[in-house]
């Protein structure tokens, strides 16, 4: 219950940026993914007589981590029924906390680009309220990774999701988890090496792929979730390495799917898929007994 307590605190400084960014509707937005997933989490339990576990912080984080997933555009319905999604299917139907194979908050937010992706867009400016494009869509449009400020895209001053437009925040969070030695520290730095390397052989900054997007969100505080990622060392840098390359190919080539969105960001792909290699990665790296 502390580690959850303390991922709560380590997505404040993310979460309280995008107040001061975006003002009362991402305030708005951010409650309804919490009191969603915290609401849909005590009425199962109640209704398949569980004992009800929501004080163990795991329901808020789900919300949260799915509202900072989100744009301040989204309709706050929208951002409840991903939030109840995520909590139900992606957790309670699989056995509950620390039985799911995947990280509720992503399946939410899969649930939420594929039945709601009209709501994605416009993309806002946190600094002038415009509707704008996203360092990635400018990059997929151009083919060039320049034209962003790269200190705009550190300190939050670019167009995105809640908690993604600001790396800074989400870095000073991610600190103090790695202080608290409450979180797996191998996932991001393979997943950020493994980004790096692709960028210098692309001939492109490096710190354009760190802070666009949702790389920082998605490395340090989804691939992380304990539940849903490997227990050992070796299988946590191939998990790292798995989300980075994931990332990285949609970031290129993007994802189309017909009739829906053109994804240029593929977060959240990348987590669900490697949170489908992590049986095997724990059964292929369990140290040997001695």
């Amino acid at each position: 219950m502390k580690m959850m307590y303390g991922m709560i605190m380590a997505l404040t400084p993310a979460a309280v940026f995008a107040v001061y960014s975006f003002g009362v509707p991402a305030l708005l937005r951010i409650l309804a993914g919490i009191v969603s997933a915290v609401a849909a989490e005590a009425a199962y339990q109640k209704i398949t007589g569980k004992k009800i576990t929501v004080k163990d912080g795991s329901a808020v984080i789900t919300g949260l981590l799915l509202a900072l997933a989100i744009s301040v555009s989204t309709p706050i319905y929208a951002v409840a029924a991903a939030a109840a999604f995520g909590i139900v299917a992606g957790k309670q139907l699989l056995g509950g906390l620390g039985k799911n194979l995947f990280n509720p908050a992503m399946y939410g937010r899969l649930f939420y680009l594929y039945v709601f992706p009209d709501s994605i867009l416009p993309w806002i400016s946190p600094v002038d309220g415009t509707v704008t494009a996203t360092p990635l869509e400018l990059l997929r449009e151009t083919g060039q990774a320049a034209g962003v400020p790269i200190v705009d895209m550190f300190l939050g001053r670019i167009p995105g999701t809640l908690g993604e437009i600001s790396a800074l925040m989400l870095l000073i969070g991610f600190g103090f988890l790695v202080y608290k030695k409450y979180v797996r520290w191998r996932i991001p730095a393979a997943a950020f090496s493994t980004v790096l390397v692709l960028a210098l052989i692309a001939g492109h900054n490096p710190l354009f792929y760190f802070f666009a997007g949702s790389l920082v969100l998605g490395a340090c505080f989804m691939a992380t979730d304990p539940m849903s990622s490997p227990r050992f060392p070796k299988g946590q840098i191939v998990f790292g390495v798995g989300v980075g390359l994931i990332i990285m190919a949609m970031r290129w080539w993007g994802w189309q799917t017909p009739g829906v969105y053109e994804f240029t960001e593929g977060t959240t792909f990348a987590v669900l898929t490697m949170n489908l290699t992590v049986p095997y990665l724990n059964k292929k790296f369990k140290p040997a007994k001695k």
